[in-house]
């Protein structure tokens, strides 16, 4: 999306009331947030200072640099006996074009316990009004082959387009050789789509570790994800209506890989 957007630094207002919490306690409260767009990996709501529980933010004494904003001032946040240090962030000094942020503040989402949009909690980062996530049932004869093993087979997906991502074929169990996936204890968020388990496959005489996913529990905007499963285009042989696909390079293909 950052390249779509334009790849710059800038504020768009939301109407959407945003909450940040530490342990149970709400630190900021706001019904005036913006979204503040960001380098990857992820943009910052941006918080009136009024909406901010202050008794509970202190300078931490630390300071960074962020991409398109200069040097920024961090701040620990303490709440519910718990710290979170250097969770908070200001920008002493914008750049004209954001003079705003002289108003504003920041929190670092992984380091705060929870974030909520309305009553709705939200996980990872903040939601993109631009960022697309569509669900389709499709026919496509769609076949998942690992090491030369065929692993699912179905003319019954679900192909899931979602914006700057490939194509995700989300498969019935029933189409899956459930015989050959173990669970694991993987598990991973997405603010557009929930929480997802993952799947290691044995095939080949292999154990391929999270080689697939599903949505057990989706968020209410993507049900037709519900109990699907999903395997990894750029780590599987995958042939769509008798087409072997190319692999796509994302950051989780092999050589992507850390």
């Amino acid at each position: 999306m950052w390249t779509e957007r334009g790849g710059r630094v800038r504020l768009e207002p939301t109407q959407r009331r945003i909450r940040v919490v530490l342990s149970g306690t709400t630190v900021g409260d706001t019904r005036r947030a913006q979204l503040l767009y960001l380098p990857p990996p992820h943009n910052a709501y941006a918080f009136p200072r009024e909406d901010l529980r202050w008794d509970l933010i202190h300078e931490s004494g630390g300071t960074d640099s962020e991409p398109g904003l200069g040097k920024i001032k961090l701040w620990s946040v303490e709440a519910g006996g718990k710290t979170a240090e250097n969770a908070a962030w200001t920008v002493p000094q914008p750049p004209a074009d954001l003079d705003a942020l002289a108003g504003l503040a920041m929190f670092r989402w992984n380091l705060m316990d929870a974030w909520y949009e309305e009553d709705d909690e939200v996980f990872v980062h903040p939601r993109d009004p631009g960022h697309r996530v569509d669900v389709l049932n499709s026919s496509r004869h769609v076949k998942v082959l690992v090491d030369g093993d065929l692993v699912a087979e179905t003319r019954r997906p679900r192909l899931l387009f979602e914006t700057s991502l490939p194509v995700r074929y989300y498969i019935p169990k029933l189409d899956v050789r459930m015989d050959l996936l173990e669970p694991t204890d993987t598990a991973t968020r997405c603010p557009y789509k929930g929480v997802a388990s993952y799947w290691s496959v044995r095939a080949g005489g292999t154990v391929h570790k999270d080689l697939a996913w599903s949505y057990r529990a989706p968020i209410p905007e993507c049900p037709k994800l519900d109990n699907l499963i999903c395997f990894y285009n750029e780590l599987v042989d995958l042939e769509v209506d008798g087409e072997l696909l190319e692999r796509p390079r994302t950051p989780w293909s092999v050589d992507q890989k850390h």
